[in-house]
């Protein structure tokens, strides 16, 4: 069994392609556990937020609004 430092894992895993580290880092994300931290009711409010678009679409804009609103 071959040990590697976190550091060389990580510059193996710089020299790897655009797709390939993005693979990567999905799989070890999604590898570790869901936990969601709410220190400042934002889970919450961001819950409140999609259940009042869903109940009003009206309410809501789209993508392109937003970046028209930015000047974008």
């Amino acid at each position: 069994m071959v040990i590697m430092k976190l550091q060389e894992i990580h510059d193996c895993a710089m020299q790897l392609p655009e797709a390939e580290r993005a693979a990567l880092a999905a799989d070890l994300l999604y590898s570790l556990p869901s936990i969601l931290v709410d220190d400042d009711d934002g889970i919450q409010e961001a819950q409140r937020r999609s259940s009042e678009l869903a109940n009003h679409p009206s309410v809501g804009c789209s993508w392109a609004e937003i970046r028209s609103e930015l000047g974008r």
